[in-house]
């Protein structure tokens, strides 16, 4: 459990399309090629610590002939940002892939005083 001592506790959150590969034949939808997709989310305001970050799948659009396996995640929390990772394997094929995220962590108060 992450305990929150801060008197200021930001929550940030946001929605992200991560592909759209059925439009062009991408590797996604191809089923050829790196089957991963990273974006770098930057949060609109830096937190004091490292933040929780819960990422989710909002809206996916698969083919129905082959299995839906989908993996979707957050990587490399700093207090600034964090990589949105989406990656699928075997014979999946993804057509496009939106991701909704929500971050929750410690803010600096704007009163308080950094000590050395």
């Amino acid at each position: 459990m992450k305990r929150i001592s801060s008197g200021s506790i930001g929550v940030d959150q946001g929605s992200h399309i991560l592909f759209s590969d059925f439009a062009d034949g991408g590797m996604m939808w191809t089923g050829h090629g790196p089957r991963e997709s990273r974006h770098t989310v930057s949060f609109k305001e830096p937190y004091a610590e490292v933040p929780s970050v819960t990422v989710s799948i909002s809206m996916w659009d698969l083919d129905q002939k082959t299995n839906a396996r989908a993996d979707v995640s957050a990587e490399n929390i700093t207090a600034t940002c964090f990589e949105l990772v989406f990656r699928t394997w075997g014979d999946s094929r993804v057509a496009r892939i939106r991701a909704d995220w929500m971050s929750i962590g410690p803010l600096r108060d704007p009163d308080g005083w950094e000590l050395y």
